[in-house]
């Protein structure tokens, strides 16, 4: 009786933990991940000035911006009647969105699974899936949600009288391409769960995959705690300038759909960093203005601490802040580590880390916009219609620096960790 009894026991135990992530929990998640992501989306449109759209369009540039922010595709239509013609294009994603949409779903997936240390592959991959189905079906119904088309007023002048003298009021809508955008997004919701699993210390892993979460967990842990500081950095500094320069709704906006864009970037550029820009017409970067200034050039300029020196020196505190978040993430990584990991290590594992990070901020982090607007073929008509806005990195050369802070910060860690305990070590005592 007592042999068979701690089967019972576990297979009972199995049982309710299978059930604690069905079917009805794995809505729950979903559900709450994509409320989340529409209110902040919605907020920071309002606050952008969307809720005067033309045509009821604010629910389906609601869904537009969610559908971007897992990567989704979202295509720019126009058209301006047979005499004019529309061109335009637009590739951001919003990264306020995308980070509340990841935190939520992550929350939402480890709930079920927390104060255990291991579960079977089988288990992991099936309350995945859930999961996922749930959030394929979601993504249908918001990339068709995501489309619609409005007018665009040329104004009461000269050149609105001729729009309509010529049946060249122009048109703009957008639209997404479902398969693709379907694809990424559950691509995305895949990246979400496995960097679920690789940063929390309290998430069950395989038996098979235990060897690796010495190495691997504490710099997952360290660069999403890197990255969600300077969040909260960048908040916090954008909270000041809209109470002490005014502009809080444009700021408010910032902050709900793009604050990640902007910090992200700036750790980028603290390190060293280059991004090529360019913006022409009414295209801007919202904050700080000396991204603007830099940009707003007849050419292609380069981003980085030089450029930004020369326009406000105060951009050299971006090199003593990255010392610091560099050097508290190594010191995290240390102090999350077994004993055993030697310091050299702990720098090597820290370079893959921040190589890494750079490379996905670089990739996630491009912006690209523009639109015209030509009657007869002739130019530009709109005059402030028109316009471009385009930032992306120097790819390589980011992670080229990336790797030897990497290496410097994860080494300065591990000196900085010596004197901590460290979970899970045992510590001899006098007794042989």
């Amino acid at each position: 009786m007592s042999s068979r009894t701690p089967s019972g026991q576990t297979r009972a135990s199995g049982e309710r933990a299978v059930a604690r992530h069905g079917w009805a929990h794995a809505l729950v998640t979903v559900l709450a991940g994509l409320l989340a992501m529409a209110v902040v989306a919605a907020l920071g449109l309002w606050a952008a000035g969307a809720g005067d759209l033309p045509d009821g369009s604010f629910g389906p540039v609601v869904a537009a911006t969610m559908v971007t922010a897992v990567g989704g595709t979202v295509k720019l239509t126009g058209s301006a009647g047979d005499l004019a013609s529309t061109q335009a294009g637009l590739t951001v994603i919003p990264l306020s969105v995308t980070l509340t949409g990841a935190l939520v779903l992550a929350w939402g997936f480890l709930r079920p699974l927390r104060h255990r240390a291991v579960a079977g592959a089988a288990e992991l991959a099936g309350w995945a899936g859930r999961v996922a189905a749930l959030w394929l079906i979601a993504l249908i119904g918001l990339t068709l949600a995501a489309r619609h088309t409005f007018d665009i007023s040329l104004g009461d002048d000269t050149l609105g009288e001729l729009g309509d003298l010529f049946g060249a009021s122009p048109k703009v809508g957008f639209t997404t391409d479902v398969p693709l955008s379907v694809f990424v997004g559950v691509v995305w919701l895949a990246g979400v769960l496995v960097l679920t699993l690789l940063v929390s210390r309290g998430a069950p892993l395989p038996a098979g995959l235990l060897r690796f979460q010495a190495s691997v967990r504490p710099a997952a842990y360290a660069m999403v705690a890197l990255l969600l500081a300077c969040v909260v950095i960048g908040v916090l500094a954008a909270l000041v300038v809209a109470a002490t320069k005014g502009h809080a709704r444009e700021t408010f906006a910032v902050i709900l759909l793009g604050i990640p864009n902007l910090v992200w970037l700036a750790l980028t550029i603290g390190l060293g960093a280059t991004w090529n820009g360019r913006v022409e017409g009414p295209f801007g970067l919202p904050m700080p203005h000396v991204l603007d200034e830099v940009l707003r050039t007849p050419d292609v300029s380069e981003l980085n601490l030089r450029t930004l020196a020369e326009h406000d020196g105060r951009v050299w505190w971006l090199l003593v802040v990255d010392v610091v978040l560099l050097l508290a993430a190594g010191f995290v990584m240390a102090a999350r580590s077994p004993a055993r990991v030697r310091a050299w290590q702990h720098a090597v594992h820290m370079a893959l880390a921040l190589g890494l990070t750079v490379f996905t901020i670089c990739l996630v982090g491009r912006i690209s916009a523009h639109f015209g607007l030509s009657v007869l073929g002739i130019g530009d008509l709109g005059g402030g219609l028109g316009g471009e806005l385009f930032l992306r990195p120097k790819l390589w050369g980011a992670v080229g620096l990336a790797v030897p802070w990497g290496l410097a910060a994860g080494f300065a860690g591990a000196l900085l960790a010596r004197r901590v305990r460290r979970r899970g070590e045992v510590r001899t005592g006098g007794a042989s």
